[in-house]
């Protein structure tokens, strides 16, 4: 009688109270969100590290000069470091799941387009554009994750896993592309890869955001963006000297260009970034963790195979199975890292990561003037842990040197400064390498010390940037 009562009352509920009263679906998919935002990572930095060992060939092929082989490199940073500021503000306000998709779409496109170039200048497009697909998935992946995993616990597994597929994607990234028989097939099997988790995240992610009303800040992004280029441009070409005019005037436009982007963003009513950030030491750690890190070690590891190649006659097979061993050590040890929580925070874990990278560098000095490349595995070895701890610990500093709903836009500003680094420092290591007298080696080893410098610099400034109470 009871349950014939408990139907009857049911029966005359409203239909709206019945609806209330089930049980709601999860409203997302953890495991397939972090497997999807995982996979496209990879794949991102697959391409951008994929030029590494291939960039002989590719240079060869394209005509491209010493003196513009840096663009080779450049083109992808160059398209993350201006739009992943935008595409993180986007990312929280218009749907993360929408981003994410279309940059991966966009990826798989262009990807397998820029294996069809045949100049260095449509190469050189063609990269950029990767980098700035890959600038959509990088900064609305940690916004996604954020929203399924929204406990302390979760989001600490989470953004350790995907810090490892960062790992993950440097170290497969040059594999594939050297197992290839040319490098234009390794493009069209990375644009196939992408394509595949683009269509396989269209049914299981699910949207999320945070709108803050308003219009898009497309002035904010028009500025923002072309300062970047600008100093980009700077860096690039300032390796063959700093005091041209071209230089002079592109480090001009650049310096304002971010002053007319201050100006803008104090304006909207919805930024891409909010300036009163800068004056948080948690954002100011993100900021510098993430410039010391493209500085000093994608500065170093972007250019380093390319170099052995020139100087121990490597293979580009052989050169990616050595550099393996210090992307393959930081993907491990970015999966690991989860364990050190509670016990070493994620300040220290950056800066642990980079005197490691200090360590590292300085153990490869003479290796390459010696002739010998077993003289670096040591140097590989220490290397590859340090790297292992930033990856691991910079996605969980990005998310919490910001509010939860704004996740996005605090993976895009940190990894903005990552690719800026990254820039700056390619076009360093390439300088030191080639300008310096002594050859190749001498330069190699001027560029260790170098590296080593930044990262001891980076080291202490995570730490001294702490929160005051």
């Amino acid at each position: 009688m009871l349950r014939f009562n408990e139907r009857t009352l049911s029966a005359r509920q409203p239909a709206a109270v019945r609806r209330d009263t089930r049980p709601s679906a999860p409203p997302h998919r953890p495991r397939a969100t972090l497997a999807l935002t995982s996979a496209a990572t990879a794949v991102a930095l697959m391409t951008y590290t994929a030029p590494m060992v291939t960039l002989p060939d590719t240079a060869a092929d394209l005509h491209t000069p010493l003196s513009a082989q840096a663009w080779l490199l450049n083109g992808t940073p160059l398209g993350l470091a201006a739009l992943l500021l935008v595409a993180g503000s986007l990312a929280d306000d218009y749907g993360r799941r929408r981003v994410f998709l279309t940059g991966t779409l966009v990826l798989g496109l262009t990807t397998a387009l820029g294996g069809l170039t045949t100049s260095t200048l449509l190469f050189t497009l063609a990269r950029i554009a990767q980098g700035a697909a890959s600038a959509a998935i990088l900064a609305s992946s940690l916004g996604l994750l954020v929203t399924a995993f929204p406990s302390p616990r979760g989001r600490l597994h989470a953004t350790g896993v995907w810090g490892a597929f960062v790992s993950g994607g440097i170290a497969a990234g040059p594999l594939v592309s050297g197992t290839m028989p040319s490098w234009r097939v390794a493009y069209g099997a990375l644009g196939a890869a992408a394509l595949l988790v683009a269509a396989l995240g269209v049914r299981p992610l699910k949207e999320s955001k945070a709108p803050r009303g308003g219009r898009p800040d497309i002035l904010g992004a028009l500025t923002f963006g072309s300062a970047l280029v600008a100093l980009v441009a700077a860096l690039i070409l300032g390796r063959d000297g700093w005091l041209r005019t071209p230089v002079a005037l592109l480090l001009a436009a650049a310096v304002a260009g971010m002053g007319l982007f201050t100006l803008v963003e104090r304006r909207t009513r919805t930024p891409m970034i909010d300036l009163s950030l800068l004056r948080h030491p948690r954002f100011l750690a993100s900021a510098a963790g993430g410039l010391f890190t493209g500085l000093t070690v994608i500065g170093l590891f972007s250019y380093l195979p390319a170099l052995l190649q020139q100087t121990l006659r490597l293979s580009a097979m052989n050169t990616a199975w050595l550099l393996l061993l210090w992307s393959g050590l930081s993907f491990v040890v970015a999966l690991q890292a989860k364990r050190l929580a509670g016990r070493v925070g994620p300040r220290r874990q950056l800066a642990a990561g980079f005197l490691l990278h200090a360590v590292g560098a300085l153990a490869m000095l003479g290796a390459i003037d010696a002739g010998s490349w077993p003289r670096m595995l040591p140097g590989l070895v220490i290397g590859g842990v340090g790297g292992g701890l930033l990856n691991a610990a910079l996605p969980l500093v990005a998310v919490e040197s910001v509010p939860t709903e704004r996740a996005a836009m605090g993976s895009g500003a940190q990894q903005t400064f990552r690719y800026i680094g990254s820039c700056a420092g390619v076009a360093l290591t390439i300088a030191l390498v080639t300008s310096c007298g002594g050859g190749l080696a001498r330069g190699a080893d001027v560029a260790m010390v170098v590296s080593a410098g930044l990262a001891a610099l980076g080291a202490v400034s995570v730490l001294a940037l702490r929160e005051r109470v």
